[in-house]
């Protein structure tokens, strides 16, 4: 482990956030010689530590720190204290992820050329595009160990998987199988094959899974450059007359205010956390947030078009039983606006413990319907619907000055309501999804709200003009050039895959430009 790095060391990169964008960033650095120190609001947990309960992991690696929320989404009604479930832990919620590793399709990049204008939506093209970032991808399927690349076996199906692709099968889809995930099918990277157990959303007990708490961020430390620090909650970032960031104001374990001083900050605190620090970071030269010259900061929140649908059977399928999420349909993921939608979206195999089942199917009901679906839990079948959400300047994360975190700071406010095009693929989906299980016998199916989701995106999204959005094509904030975004906020769409294997692809490759400025003297 590095020894500490002094506080008025003004030579350190400072990265808020350990998850897929900022554990990844800080361990790529550190890699090349660079001195880090990572900032984590939560604290260290290892697959020893991980909880194979729903409810007791969730108040283990959650963030339990107050949100509001608002829109016309039910989680404003149901939820509206948990907009989304983030990991405050080392990792990020690289712990807490199905481990789904899909590259972008060549279209999603450029949707608003491939779109066209889509009234209400607020639609960029990237500044960057599949070809750019198809050596990233290809670095970060490596890091991952991402099954079905590089020569790495996909996953065995479990029962649900099964179900799923006789009824895919018997639809006509072709794009069938158990994904491409980072679980290990076989040993790999040091890190054993997974054992079926289940769980995987709650951290990967063997650890094969990967995640950045024991891969990126052990061996980053392990070069002498790289310092995590966590239970360290930044309260906001600090710049000089000349607009200049150099460095970072936390809190720590004890409560006691710290100063971390740097050479540049990167941000990767999530869609919520990010957006709202910038906003905090307020000041005279600054009065709207930093980075905010756009008025974008905030803006263009989105969570994918999720929802659910289960369907009951005859006989015992017991969904829990194997890997959570190793299943996916990608016939749906095309651009095909006749279906009345514009984007695409993904099937995949999911299951939830009974809790968690129980409090997502539909809250608030009760009475025979409901109670009727939680005892044929034995005999039901899952998948999860994750399509390309529009981004809409009006959904969005600002600051609620009324209510206060434990350290005095406005909490985030995150604001929510579907495009009309995020209807449309929904109904289709849930159509499609309920067809899947009707055709291998179903009794029953029933659709289900689409509840906090852990894929968080935009709020700080890149962008080729200034005026768009809030970063550059490396993830560089337009207004100060030593202060970059590193996590799924800056994304400018969400196309129809899980995010994070491009979180990871594109910390790689920020990394690689950060110490290429570095070597030129521009940073």
């Amino acid at each position: 482990m590095a020894a500490p790095f002094d506080h008025n060391d003004d030579t350190v990169i400072v990265v808020i956030g350990t998850g897929a964008g900022g554990g990844v960033l800080s361990n790529e650095l550190a890699q090349r010689g660079i001195s880090v120190v990572a900032l984590e609001a939560g604290g260290r947990y290892l697959p020893e530590d991980y909880i194979n309960d729903e409810w007791e992991s969730f108040g283990q690696l959650a963030w339990l720190d107050p949100r509001t929320t608002s829109g016309d989404w039910r989680v404003a009604r149901d939820f509206s204290g948990l907009p989304a479930w983030i990991v405050k832990a080392v990792g990020g919620t690289t712990t807490h992820w199905a481990g789904a590793s899909i590259r972008f399709q060549d279209h999603e990049w450029k949707a608003r050329t491939n779109y066209g204008p889509v009234q209400g939506a607020n639609l960029l093209d990237w500044p960057i595009d599949g070809a750019e970032m198809a050596p990233w991808y290809d670095l970060a399927e490596k890091k991952l160990g991402v099954t079905r690349t590089n020569n790495l076996a996909g996953l065995p199906g479990n029962n649900n998987y099964k179900v799923f692709e006789a009824g895919a099968k018997a639809l006509g889809y072709k794009e069938v199988h158990t994904g491409r995930m980072a679980i290990n099918s076989e040993e790999y990277d040091g890190r054993m094959a997974c054992q079926q157990t289940g769980f995987c959303f709650q951290g990967c007990k063997w650890g094969a899974k990967w995640s950045a708490a024991y891969t990126d961020i052990p061996r980053g430390e392990a070069t002498g450059n790289l310092e995590v620090r966590s239970k360290a909650h930044v309260a906001r970032i600090l710049h000089d007359d000349s607009g200049k960031v150099t460095g970072v104001e936390y809190f720590d374990e004890a409560g006691n205010l710290q100063m971390q001083k740097a050479r540049a900050v990167c941000v990767a605190g999530n869609s919520f956390e990010s957006p709202r620090l910038l906003l905090n970071s307020a000041s005279s030269m600054f009065p709207d947030g930093l980075a905010n010259s756009s008025g974008q900061v905030g803006r263009n929140y989105m969570r994918h078009m999720t929802g659910s649908v289960y369907g009951v059977f005859d006989k015992p399928v017991k969904m829990w039983r194997g890997t959570t999420m190793a299943g996916i349909i990608q016939d749906e993921a095309r651009h095909d606006p006749s279906r009345g939608f514009v984007g695409g979206y993904e099937l995949e195999t999911l299951s939830l413990g009974l809790p968690f089942m129980a409090a997502f199917l539909d809250p608030g009901s009760w009475g025979r319907e409901f109670t009727t679906a939680l005892d044929a839990y034995e005999n039901m079948a899952g998948m999860w619907i994750v399509g390309e959400d529009m981004p809409q300047e009006t959904n969005r994360v600002t600051l609620n000055h009324d209510v206060k975190d434990q350290w005095g700071l406005p909490v985030a406010n995150v604001h929510f309501s579907d495009h009309p095009n995020d209807i449309a693929m929904r109904n289709h989906a849930y159509s499609r999804g309920t067809a899947v299980y009707e055709a291998v016998g179903a009794t029953r199916t029933f659709p289900t709200p689409p509840y906090p989701s852990t894929h968080n995106l935009g709020t700080n999204r890149m962008s080729e003009n200034p005026r768009d959005g809030v970063v550059n094509k490396w993830g560089q904030t337009h207004d100060i050039p030593n202060l970059f975004v590193s996590d799924g906020s800056q994304f400018t769409t969400g196309a129809a895959e899980n995010p994070t294997l491009t979180i990871v692809a594109l910390a790689i490759r920020q990394a690689d430009h950060i110490a290429g400025e570095m070597s030129r003297g521009n940073l």
